[in-house]
């Protein structure tokens, strides 16, 4: 799930329980998927970034 709906998830829980978050890596990622040139290189705005961050 996107990490901004786990935090939300999380901030629930917090808000009804007393929780621990403890973290486990279950698997390392060594896949590397470049983007393509010609999307690399699209100026990205400020309403773009706040899609990409969760914000819009």
């Amino acid at each position: 799930a996107p990490e901004i709906i786990v935090d939300e998830i999380i901030d629930a829980f917090r808000q009804r329980f007393d929780v621990t978050i403890e973290l486990a890596v279950t698997a390392t990622e060594t896949e590397d998927f470049p983007v393509m040139r010609v999307l690399r290189d699209v100026e990205l705005t400020a309403a773009d970034m706040a899609f990409v961050n969760g914000a819009a």
